[in-house]
């Protein structure tokens, strides 16, 4: 990868290319939930609006005191409060950015979290308000807020094992899940021997291997794609359950050499998923029919993304791409709603880059000072542990996402990470090998890696800002970087993100 360097000012600035060490109101209800058979239950949550312990916010007690409660600032409150009834949280890199610390903010402010693609390959770490850390993987990142439901919609594939150990996480440590989480009757099955067949797979690749989780996604959705996939809706019905799980691990078996399978296997996945599907009866809904009665109702609904743009199936950085649509299109798709309805998304992007797993990476940085960083921002996995890529922020690829997905404004989150810096570079402009400019983000891997990168270089701020809440009392040169940031992407920045606690957010 070449390198070029632009400096915005005539002062010089050393070590160029290595990073220093580093209220919502209480809702009047929410939806009954619909079964297989579409008839209305009542949601426990109508319940809790009668329970005295929960505190209702009258219309005229003084804004204040909701801020004080919640954390969140006057000007704050009125940013969330504009969000459209269908908003959206996104990813603009190679995921890993911070989403469900955003969503876990917003969900206090809306009726329904919802998640539309992936699966637990998406790790979104969040904290409550004591401080705990949650890592979560395929319940919504809105399941800390207590009134709040989470719908895991038809688009995303199912680990039932991995789903039931992380709501029984959650309630050991006090979360309730009860009549909370919704899963789509038509969300396919991830079985355990999907994960298998992901690293025999990645086996077969040797050094073109993808860099995958390993957690079966990308083979669930092959059989998804195929037409041989399991959907929830089949639990329902154990008799004929057998044998499509048969035809199933057959094809896995006649396509995998190594996958070993026999009627053992077969008896003892069905003993479990019986089990399984006792379970989780009560969790499964028609969520097509739920998110359209909800938006009819008036209903405020947050779409959480997994992954993000650059992992998108299509318009990532294809084969290191993730098997599903984690950008704008992934909504609908996912949910089952109208493109008509959806409206502000927000994109979620860090103020450096990462990027897990094998693939195309322009803005890079080798080395000690790609390791400096790394150890800054803790740029560890939440799914696998795996240590992160690290580079600067790349304005080509942000914009790139930014096209593709319309974003009303973005969250530039882990600002706080580069505050020992005594420079910051911005990764601007890709050039041809001939120096003529590309007009976007390339398909084409072999150009990306022969392209040539061309940077600003921007003052650090070496301070600490991490416990700054005003977009004014930032120092000057953090302001310039937010603001430059802004001006060559043409969208908006509403949310900084200078810690991971929830209240170490600035709304600018």
């Amino acid at each position: 990868m070449n390198i070029s360097i632009l400096r915005l000012d005539s002062n010089p600035i050393t070590t160029a290319t290595s990073p220093a060490t580093a209220t919502a109101n209480h809702r009047s209800g929410i939806l009954g939930c619909y079964n297989g058979t579409n008839s209305c239950r009542l949601n426990q949550l109508q319940q809790r609006k009668k329970n005295p312990s929960i505190i209702v916010c009258s219309t005229t007690k003084p804004l204040a005191s909701v801020v004080d409660r919640h954390g969140v600032s006057e000007s704050g409150l009125s940013r969330i409060e504009s969000l459209s009834q269908v908003s959206g949280v996104l990813g603009c890199q190679w995921g890993d950015e911070g989403k469900g610390k955003l969503v876990d903010i917003l969900a206090k402010h809306f009726d329904i979290v919802a998640r539309c693609q992936g699966g637990a390959n998406a790790g979104h770490t969040i904290y409550n308000s004591e401080g705990k850390k949650f890592a979560l993987h395929l319940v919504p990142s809105g399941i800390l807020n207590e009134e709040t439901v989470c719908v895991i919609g038809n688009g995303v594939v199912v680990h039932l094992p991995g789903l039931f150990k992380e709501i029984d996480g959650l309630e050991s440590n006090g979360v309730s899940c009860q009549g909370r989480i919704l899963v789509s009757d038509r969300a396919h099955l991830l079985f355990d021997f999907h994960q298998e067949i992901d690293g025999l797979r990645e086996a077969e690749l040797a050094k073109s291997f993808i860099g995958t989780t390993k957690r079966g996604i990308g083979p669930c959705y092959s059989s998804k794609v195929i037409r041989n996939g399991i959907r929830v809706s089949d639990l329902r019905h154990m008799d004929t359950f057998p044998q499509k799980l048969d035809r199933l691990l057959s094809d896995a078996a006649a396509r995998f050499p190594g996958f070993k399978y026999g009627p053992d296997m077969l008896r003892e996945e069905v003993e479990r998923y019986k089990k399984f599907a006792e379970r989780l009866e009560p969790f499964i809904t028609d969520t097509v029919h739920f998110m359209n009665d909800a938006i009819s109702q008036k209903k405020k609904i947050l779409v959480e993304g997994g992954q993000a743009t650059m992992l998108d199936i299509d318009f990532g950085t294809y084969p290191f791409v993730t098997s599903s649509s984690p950008s704008a299109g992934g909504i609908c798709t996912g949910l089952g709603i109208a493109p008509r309805v959806v409206g502000d998304l927000v994109g979620v992007v860090k103020a450096y880059t990462t990027r897990v797993g094998s693939g195309p990476f322009p803005t890079e940085i080798m080395g000690k000072g790609g390791d400096l960083l790394r150890f800054a921002g803790q740029e560890f996995g939440t799914t696998t542990g795996r240590p992160r890529r690290c580079g600067w922020l790349d304005i080509v690829a942000l914009r790139y996402c930014c096209q593709i997905n319309g974003f009303a404004s973005l969250n530039l989150t882990k600002l706080d990470v580069l505050s020992d810096l005594s420079e910051i570079q911005l990764g601007v402009t890709y050039r041809h090998p001939d120096g003529s400019i590309l007009n976007s983000f390339p398909s084409d891997l072999r150009l990306l890696e022969q392209l040539k990168v061309e940077y600003e270089v921007l003052h650090g701020w070496q301070s600490d800002i991490s416990s700054i809440r005003k977009y004014s009392d930032l120092p000057k040169s953090a302001r310039e970087y937010v603001e430059r940031i802004e001006e060559l992407v043409g969208v908006p920045i509403h949310y900084i993100g200078i810690g991971p606690g929830r209240d170490a957010l600035i709304y600018k």
